[in-house]
């Protein structure tokens, strides 16, 4: 059962777990957003002194603001976003939501582990996406904000064993913090009892302008990667890591999006094999646009990428302002280990065993040039 709050975060604060705060101080509030199953909904508000603002709700740990400034001194957000719960129930492509128990595709819904196959519900077409029909996306998070002078948010769920189809009860925790630098850092951690694949990620729709109607194929993207993971016609890894140099893949050097994408069939989503020198913290892809002199860099500790040009947005419904999403309206740069890497032994593992614990850390950042 589904009850909605009538409030938003602008008109109804219930239990804060601190004080707002006005422009130059640092703050979180919660707002009530409703219920599902008779679970409580929130929405956490997070600005940092600058007046950036986050806001994000349990609900699938969904970003659903990211409020910044840009060169004219106008501040609006830069992702895909709506105003209610009951928007984000009716429109199912992961806007900002936290991707699991596997972000990407499984090819044909199985793979097998330690000599047992696990079959996983065919979601996208004969192919397991994004953790299933009702992933780490659709549930309740279990909210606890740190005692922290940071505006933080700490979210937890736990997946049961055959949860959508994967052994072992998974642990996980989602960890966002805005810093003073006007980044926004994503820890994921994560522990099982039994092995099973383990691939989180985040799915926000990036437009830096802020505005829908304004498509990114005109933002400049560079990505530090020199190989890609090509694919076939249901977007499954061949297996195959190719170059991307004299191909359209190729954003080593920052260039317009739209310059090549036509020779892209369906346009990109696909992973970049990024140039990771270790497991640690690294810069892997700048998003610039001129207009709003708003610049994206990603930082991330995963060894791929995926970069998604909207290309199934199709204008059936509308962002927070009115305005109708459609193709290339908004861009994915999601941090990840590569597609189908249960089925890819050459792939970089993603098993997560008893004992082992599963931590990964990705930063956006916003600079205005």
């Amino acid at each position: 059962m589904i009850i909605l709050a009538a409030c938003m975060v602008t008109s109804c604060n219930s239990a804060p777990d601190n004080v707002g705060a006005p422009t130059g101080q640092s703050a979180i509030t919660r707002s009530d957003w409703g219920n599902i199953d008779g679970r409580p909904v929130y929405l956490y508000r997070l600005q940092n002194k600058n007046g950036t603002v986050v806001t994000i709700t349990n609900f699938g740990g969904t970003i659903t603001s990211f409020i910044t400034a840009d060169k004219h001194g106008n501040a609006s957000s830069i992702i895909i976003g709506f105003d209610s719960l009951r928007d984000y129930l009716r429109h199912p492509p992961y806007f900002g939501a936290i991707i699991g128990r596997y972000g990407n595709r499984i090819g044909n819904g199985h793979f097998s582990l330690d000599g047992v196959t696990y079959r996983l519900a065919a979601n996208n077409g004969k192919n397991h996406l994004h953790g299933g029909i009702k992933g780490f996306d659709k549930v309740v998070w279990d909210p606890t904000v740190p005692q922290d002078s940071i505006p933080s948010l700490l979210l937890k769920y736990i997946s049961k064993d055959g949860e959508e189809g994967y052994p072992g009860n998974l642990t996980t925790t989602v960890q966002y913090t805005l810093t003073d630098e006007d980044a926004l850092r994503i820890d994921y951690t994560a522990s099982t009892d039994r092995a099973t694949p383990v691939n989180l990620t985040n799915h926000s729709y990036f437009n830096l302008s802020g505005d829908v109607s304004n498509t990114i194929l005109n933002e400049s993207l560079s990505i530090d990667a020199d190989y890609y993971t090509p694919v076939d016609s249901s977007l499954i890894p061949t297996g195959r890591i190719d170059p991307v140099r004299h191909t359209p893949f190729d954003f080593s050097v920052a260039k317009i999006i739209g310059r090549g994408i036509d020779s892209v069939k369906g346009g990109y989503d696909h992973n970049w094999v990024l140039n990771k020198k270790d497991s640690g913290l690294q810069k892997v892809a700048v998003l610039s646009d001129t207009a709003s002199g708003r610049t994206l860099e990603v930082f991330t500790t995963q060894p791929g990428l995926q970069f998604y040009t909207g290309n199934f947005l199709d204008g059936q419904f509308n962002n927070r302002d009115g305005k109708p999403v459609k193709q290339h309206s908004a861009l994915c740069l999601e941090t990840q280990h590569f597609p189908d890497s249960p089925n890819k032994p050459n792939f970089p593992t993603t098993i997560l065993r008893p004992g082992d614990l599963y931590h990964s850390v990705t930063v956006y950042k916003v600079l205005l040039k």
